[in-house]
């Protein structure tokens, strides 16, 4: 944990603005919507005089890149495995709140990325860590697997020192990722990141981009998988977010209507994208399998009532 003040990332706002300036949010339309929020914490409170900020570790226990071996089954981002991180991260962030009124009688709000807050920034503005190139934060202690939650406060906190860069000249993050979605260091362009393409993306895929997918189905850890860094990470401790979605088998995903995949990922953050989106996903999965054996499970879907289905459905089967 560390403490800043809710002005110490001033340059949040103007980053931001040329981000979305860019048309790099792509769908995300509320990142314009709540852009003043969003680009400074004393705005969104402004009778807040600290910000706490926390991590919390869900480094898994194994090699995500291993789960990109297997075509028949999908890939799911480590941080969705488990339980949602939101109810997790959010009765723990509480829990510190309470204590932290009950010593100083100050007032608090807590936020776990439900809120337009800039977490990021603010992490490492209180020394946790840093932004890396992938722009996640990482730190030398520990990797960057973690949760990020923030309590702001009314009490006058003692801030950290902020942490400084220490990506040096290593661009691992940079070349791994399939659909080349860092146009520069530090950047992002979320219209070709595959968490915002398999996770935020409404619609069809750019065809282009649906190779480079592979069987990621819901999110991707590459460029937070190779960061050397995480010779530091501590494998998470709270077994909710070693969960039951790992590897899930496509023809298994394939199968279900709206009905199973509540029933399939309920209390998961995977729950939130909706069967057709993740259906979606699964065929374009399928489709880069290379297994003919899984044709005939597409082919069911070719008339989907989703047109995003269909459309996928039709691709997988052209490319099987």
């Amino acid at each position: 944990m560390g403490v800043c003040r809710p002005d110490a990332a001033p340059e949040s706002a103007a980053r931001l603005r040329s981000f979305l300036e860019a048309g790099r949010h792509g769908q995300m339309g509320w990142m314009a919507e709540r852009e003043g929020w969003r680009g400074s914490a004393a705005a969104l409170w402004p009778d807040a005089r600290s910000v706490v900020m926390l991590a919390h570790s869900y480094a898994p226990d194994h090699d995500p890149l291993t789960d990109l071996k297997d075509g028949a089954k999908g890939a799911v981002s480590v941080y969705a495995q488990g339980r949602d991180y939101h109810d997790v991260v959010k009765k723990a962030l509480k829990r510190v709140a309470r204590w932290m009124v009950a010593e100083t009688g100050c007032e608090v709000k807590v936020f776990v990325d439900t809120a337009p807050v800039m977490e990021k920034p603010l992490a490492q503005a209180a020394g946790i860590g840093w932004q890396g190139k992938h722009t996640n934060l990482l730190s030398r202690d520990f990797g960057n697997w973690v949760f990020l939650g923030a309590i702001f406060a009314t009490e006058a906190l003692a801030p950290d020192s902020p942490e400084a860069e220490h990506c040096g000249s290593c661009r691992r993050c940079l070349d791994v990722c399939p659909t080349d979605a860092f146009p520069a260091p530090f950047q992002l362009d979320a219209r070709r990141c595959i968490s915002y393409l398999t996770i935020e993306h409404r619609g069809p895929v750019d065809p282009a981009l649906r190779p480079g997918l592979g069987n990621r189905i819901y999110g991707c850890d590459d460029c937070l998988a190779v960061c050397p860094w995480n010779k530091f990470a501590v494998t998470a401790s709270d077994m909710r977010y070693h969960g039951p979605h790992r590897a899930p088998d496509l023809a298994d995903l394939a199968r279900l209507d709206d009905t199973g995949f509540r029933a399939r990922f309920s209390g998961s953050p995977i729950k939130r994208i909706g069967r057709d989106r993740m259906i979606r996903n699964v065929c374009y999965a399928i489709g880069n399998s290379g297994l003919a054996a899984l044709k005939p499970v597409v082919q069911d879907l070719c008339e989907d009532a989703d047109a995003a289905v269909a459309d996928a459905a039709r691709w997988a089967v052209e490319r099987l």
